[in-house]
C-alpha cells in the first residue's frame, strides 16, 4: 500500500464482500467496520474523506435504522465526509431518505466495481476541494484587517502595512487598478486610525464636473455663483476630524492642484466667494489607477502635490497577481449572494474553480463580484459552472462547425446541463436525460467529462 494513500471506511457485515472492497481499492488505506460503533470509532479517530455504508446493518440487516442511524453519527461528527450509501432496488426508498440526511450519492447492488470507483474518486476530489476552499477561508479569516477578504502573500503584505499605517495621521496614497478595493483599504486606514468617531468623507474627483469641483470640495457661501441660494460646507470641512478619500486624483485639474496644495500647507479652507478661512483638522487619503510619475513628466500633476499627498504610497495589486485569492473571494461571494437571494446554490464545478484561478481578471474584484451575483442569480444548478460565470478555459479554441463536431458539442453541453443542474448526483442526472447509470458513464468518459463537472 502506499505510503500516502487516502482513507476509506467501508461500513458492510459481509466479510466476502469487504474482502472484494479491499482488492477493489487496493490502493487506499481501507478501514473495514462491520457495526455501527466500529464505524464511529474509526470516525473519531481518523480523518476520514469518504465513506461507503450499507444501510443493512446488524440489528437490523433485512431493514435501514442502523444504517441510517450510522450515516446520521457519522456526519455528526464528521460533516465533511462523503457518504456513499450501498442499496438494492428493493430499497431504494431508503437510499433516496439517507440522500435527504446528508450521504452524498448511492449506488445499487450488484456492485459494479468500475462505477463504484468513478463515485469514490469523484467523491474524493470533491472533498478535497471543499477542504481547500476551507483551509483558504481560514487563512482570510486571519486577514490583519477586519472585514478584508484576502489569503494572497501579496495583499497580506499590503494590509500588514495598512494595520502598520492606520494609526499615523499621515497623507497616504494608494496606487492600483480599478475595481481593487482602494476605497475599502481607505475605510480600513480610517477605522483603524486615531479618529474613527469621526466621518470619513469619500469624493470621487473624476465624476464632478470641473466648474463643480471647487465648490464641492470647499464649499460657498450665498450669492457666490449663479445658482448658489444658500451656503454650502465643502467636502474637506466636513470631514473635520475625520478622513477625506479622494478617489482619482490623478483627475483633478491644474487649477484645482494649486488650490489643493494651499490647503494640504495648512489645513485652512476658505470657501467660493467667502473671505474667513476655516481651520479643519482632516487625514487625507487619496488613490489613483493613473501613472502619477508620468503625468508629472508631461506636466499634468504638480510634483510638490504629489509629495505632500504622497507621505506613505501602498501599491494595491490586482486580482490576477494574488495567488487564491479570486477563488477565496469568489467562495465567499457565492455565500453572500446565495444567502441574500435565497439561492441553492452550495458551491462551484471544479471546471468553474479553475476557470476563476485561470481568468486575468481585468476588472479586478468587481468584475469577480459582479459575474458571481448574476450566476448566483441565473443558475440552475446547485453548482456554478464556467457558463454560469461567462467564463471559459484557458486556450480555448473556436469551434469547429462540422456537423459531428456540433453534435458533440451538443450532446457534452446537454450532460454538463444536466450534471449541473442535479448537483452533479449522477442517478439524477440520467433520469433527467432519460438514460441509465451506465450509459451516462460511458457519455460522461467519451465526452472526457470528469465526475465534478
Amino acid at each position: 500500500m502506499p505510503p500516502n494513500s487516502k482513507p476509506l471506511l467501508i461500513v458492510d457485515d459481509d466479510t466476502g464482500l469487504l474482502r472484494q472492497f479491499r482488492w477493489a481499492f487496493s490502493d487506499h488505506k481501507v478501514f473495514p467496520a462491520g457495526t455501527r460503533r466500529e464505524a464511529v470509532d474509526f470516525v473519531k479517530r481518523e480523518a476520514i474523506p469518504v465513506a461507503i455504508l450499507d444501510l443493512g446493518l446488524p440489528p437490523d440487516p433485512d431493514g435501514a435504522s442502523e444504517g441510517l442511524a450510522t450515516l446520521t453519527e457519522i456526519l455528526t461528527i464528521a460533516p465533511a465526509t462523503k457518504v456513499i450509501i450501498a442499496t438494492g432496488n428493493e430499497t431504494r426508498e431508503h437510499a433516496l431518505r439517507a440522500i435527504a440526511l446528508g450521504a452524498y450519492d448511492f449506488y445499487q447492488k450488484p456492485i459494479d466495481i468500475d462505477v463504484l470507483q468513478l463515485i469514490v474518486s469523484r467523491a474524493e476530489r470533491i472533498f478535497e476541494l471543499e477542504d481547500e476552499n476551507r483551509r483558504l477561508a481560514e487563512s482570510a479569516r486571519a486577514s490583519p484587517v477586519d472585514g478584508f477578504i484576502a489569503s494572497s502573500s501579496e495583499m497580506l503584505r499590503v494590509l500588514r502595512n495598512i494595520e502598520k499605517i492606520a494609526p499615523t495621521d499621515v497623507a497616504v496614497l494608494l496606487l492600483g487598478e480599478s475595481g481593487t478595493g482602494k476605497e475599502l483599504l481607505a475605510q480600513a486606514l480610517h477605522k483603524m486610525s486615531q479618529r474613527p468617531a469621526g466621518p470619513f468623507v469619500p469624493i470621487n474627483c473624476a465624476a464632478i464636473p470641473e466648474t463643480l469641483l471647487e465648490s464641492e470640495l470647499f464649499g460657498h457661501e450665498k450669492g457666490a455663483f449663479t445658482g448658489a441660494l444658500r451656503q454650502n460646507i465643502g467636502r474637506i470641512e466636513s470631514a473635520d476630524r475625520g478622513t477625506l478619500f479622494l478617489d482619482e486624483i490623478g483627475d483633478v485639474p491644474l487649477t484645482m492642484q494649486v488650490k489643493l496644495l494651499r490647503f494640504l500647507q495648512d489645513q485652512i479652507v476658505e470657501r467660493v466667494g467667502g473671505r474667513k478661512p476655516v481651520q479643519v483638522d482632516v487625514r487625507i487619503v487619496c488613490a489613483t489607477n493613473q501613472d502619477l510619475d508620468r503625468m508629472m513628466a508631461e506636466g499634468r500633476f504638480r510634483e510638490d502635490l504629489y509629495y505632500r499627498l504622497n507621505e506613505v504610497a501602498v501599491r494595491v495589486p490586482p486580482l490576477r497577481e494574488r495567488l487564491g485569492d479570486p477563488v477565496v473571494m469568489a467562495s465567499f461571494f457565492l455565500r453572500r449572494f446565495a444567502s441574500e437571494y435565497g439561492r441553492p446554490i452550495r458551491g462551484f464545478a471544479s471546471a468553474a474553480l479553475a476557470a476563476i484561478n485561470d481568468h486575468p481578471w481585468p476588472g479586478n474584484v468587481r468584475e469577480l463580484e459582479n459575474r458571481v451575483k448574476r450566476a448566483v442569480i441565473m443558475a440552475d444548478g446547485t453548482l456554478l459552472s464556467t457558463a454560469d460565470l461567462g467564463l471559459s478555459a484557458q486556450g480555448e479554441e473556436a469551434p469547429s462547425l462540422g456537423i459531428r463536431a456540433a453534435r458533440a458539442r451538443a450532446e457534452r453541453e446537454v450532460l454538463q446541463m444536466a450534471l449541473a443542474q442535479t448537483g452533479s448526483n449522477l442517478s439524477k442526472a440520467a433520469k433527467l436525460l432519460g438514460i441509465s447509470r451506465p450509459t451516462l458513464y460511458d457519455l460522461m468518459q467519451q465526452h472526457q467529462i470528469g465526475l465534478d463537472a
